[in-house]
């Protein structure tokens, strides 16, 4: 038997917008504009319930959110650094890291701090890629020009730039790229 759950929807509040932040923090690592674009859809879906006007809310996410950052639940360097960690562990590239990060609301002044204090560069994040997708040198057949432009091409479309780009795939041994 299937159960019908309905409750009935309240308007937001400080301690009911807090809490509906700790719990989005306790699953996932974010940035404070993250966080605060999170709760605006939040409140904006129980006013538009509610008929209320979600904009009289705004102050009330400011202060949760300022409330997390002061608690030093949410610190955007530290999640760039993170992100930035694990990205390069995928081999991204630094202009796609940027634009993750970008997309997460980091200010741009810290992503960039971020990647430029990071201990991998460009080059080792392609060969990372390279050796994931079996490209360059980890490739099992003889390169022909036509796959050698589709490598090419897969490493331009993940961010890496040309001279990279050629330099991993037109390389002969693995030895070769260091």
């Amino acid at each position: 038997m299937n159960k019908i759950v309905s409750y009935t929807l309240k308007p937001p509040t400080q301690e009911r917008l807090m809490a509906s932040a700790l719990s989005y923090l306790d699953r996932y690592g974010t940035t404070s504009a993250n966080l605060r674009m999170v709760l605006q859809r939040k409140t904006s879906r129980v006013c538009a319930a509610l008929d209320l006007d979600a904009a009289d809310y705004d102050a009330m996410i400011d202060a949760v959110v300022a409330r997390c950052v002061t608690s030093g639940l949410l610190d955007d360097a530290r999640y760039a650094e993170s992100k930035i960690a694990s990205e390069r562990g995928k081999g991204r590239s630094s202009r796609r890291i940027s634009a993750v990060l970008a997309a997460k609301g980091v200010p741009a002044g810290i992503a960039a701090q971020q990647i430029a204090d990071s201990d991998v560069d460009d080059l080792s994040a392609a060969k990372i890629l390279a050796r994931k997708k079996r490209l360059g040198p980890w490739r099992k057949v003889p390169a022909d020009p036509t796959r050698r432009n589709k490598e090419m091409a897969a490493l331009c479309r993940a961010g890496f730039s040309y001279e990279i780009a050629r330099r991993i795939v037109d390389a002969d041994a693995i030895d070769t790229l260091d």
